[in-house]
């Protein structure tokens, strides 16, 4: 776990004005990394840290030699802790980096941003034990966990192509369903459209084909966390996810935070990992003394909808729920990396874990629709009074995060936002 160090003091402030003021995302103590251009331009995409509301240029700034966030991802621990305290020196009040630096940023009002990293693979897990419970209730009142759950991290291979970035507009998905009472399936668009609240984790050093990573070392290949949307076709999912899980419920879209959030950034706002009493402990691949002790983070994450008609009025995104990752997530990142990597699968630098649909105890903290309107049979009231049970054409879906803790500076995840068609 990374010690807390100069970089997370809360009295450092930032040249760059807006990274003061309260209740910004991008304090000088978080320092997220992106990749963006100049919008309306055909440059290549650079890497950047946003700070405040502007967007540091690291090559322009002198700080890396590559536009390829991968390659900086894959660095060691040591190497990424010396660049993030070499960017928080430059950035800090009184630096003699200012005069210079300063021709280095863009404002992000004026950057095009694109998915942080080549993401080559991507799996998505089912972490969220109140979700699973949720929806298991659903569809087997009488068993609602699998056996399995509460012993082994579930996961299934997710489609990485379809990824976009926070801004994404992308049409309803189509396929096969099958109503209860229907002799067979018919073919056409989905009519249970759902979101689901997630982070993900990116993953930093990669591991040799055959090599397992021990749970000990798992945080030195997480490179950091974003927030994900991972869209789900809840008709299609129920008719096409036996035996083999989800296909083209899930691989139709899937929206990030332009930003990943450093693992280092995080330090601040650990938690302890405690299973439930009389819940079993881990396996011993799954289990060790700082994982218990700060495994888990500390994020609250909420969700907001926007429909075509509140759009049209001009009125604001209403919340839907919010809610906690430490009420929420049943294995910790690092389970996730030792357990993926368990039977010899290499993992990747840029490759993508999923934490699974994050929702708390509360019905007011559920990460889905599907939980919100107890499988569509509870339509949600809108203030302006439209009703929905799963998403409408022309609805834009927002997420956000962040991490407040006294004796720490409040840092942000950015916001995810998606619109279907």
């Amino acid at each position: 776990m990374t010690a807390l160090n100069a970089t997370h003091d809360p009295k450092l402030r930032s040249w760059v004005a807006s990274a003061n003021e309260a209740g910004c995302d991008f304090p000088i103590q978080n320092l997220p990394f992106g990749r963006f251009r100049f919008a309306g331009s055909n440059e290549a995409f650079r890497i950047g840290v946003a700070i405040g509301d502007q967007v540091l240029d690291l090559r322009a700034a002198g700080l890396v030699d590559t536009d390829d966030m991968n390659a900086l991802m894959e660095a060691g621990t040591k190497e990424r802790q010396a660049l993030r305290a070499a960017i928080s020196a430059g950035l800090a009040e009184g630096s003699d980096k200012q005069a210079a630096w300063s021709k280095a940023l863009l404002a992000q009002a004026e950057a095009e941003m694109t998915v942080p990293c080549r993401i080559g693979d991507y799996t998505d897990f089912y972490t969220g034990i109140h979700h699973a419970t949720t929806i298991g209730k659903l569809f087997r009142p009488d068993q609602p966990l699998m056996p399995n759950y509460k012993w082994v991290p579930i996961g299934y291979h997710g489609r990485a192509s379809s990824i976009g970035v926070s801004g994404q507009v992308f049409k309803r998905p189509q396929g096969q369903t099958k109503a209860p009472d229907a002799a067979e399936p018919s073919f056409g668009p989905s009519k249970r459209l759902d979101y689901e609240l997630e982070l993900g984790f990116f993953i930093g050093r990669g591991n040799a084909q055959g090599e397992p990573i021990a749970i000990a070392d798992a945080e030195e290949h997480l490179f950091g966390v974003t927030l994900l949307n991972d869209w789900s076709a809840r008709d299609l999912q129920a008719w096409e996810y036996q035996p083999l899980g989800p296909f083209l419920s899930k691989n139709f879209a899937s929206t990030l935070s332009p930003w990943i959030v450093t693992m280092e950034a995080l330090a601040p706002f650990r938690a302890k990992f405690e299973r439930p009493a009389g819940d079993p402990q881990p396996l011993p691949y799954l289990d060790s003394a700082p994982n218990r002790e700060s495994g888990a983070l500390d994020i609250t994450l909420e969700v907001l909808l926007q429909t075509a008609k509140m759009r049209a009025e001009g009125i604001a995104p209403v919340r839907l729920t919010r809610g906690n990752t430490t009420e929420a997530a049943y294995w910790t990142a690092a389970q996730l990396v030792a357990h993926h990597t368990v039977n010899g699968c290499n993992l990747q630098p840029g490759d993508l874990l999923g934490s699974g649909t994050l929702s708390g105890p509360k019905a007011d903290e559920a990460g889905s629709l599907i939980e919100l309107t107890l499988g569509g049979k509870q339509p949600i009231t809108l203030p302006n009074g439209e009703k929905r049970t799963f998403l409408e054409d022309g609805d834009t879906l927002v997420m956000r995060g962040w991490c407040e803790r006294d004796g720490a500076v409040r840092i942000g995840l950015g916001e995810v936002t998606g619109t279907v068609v």
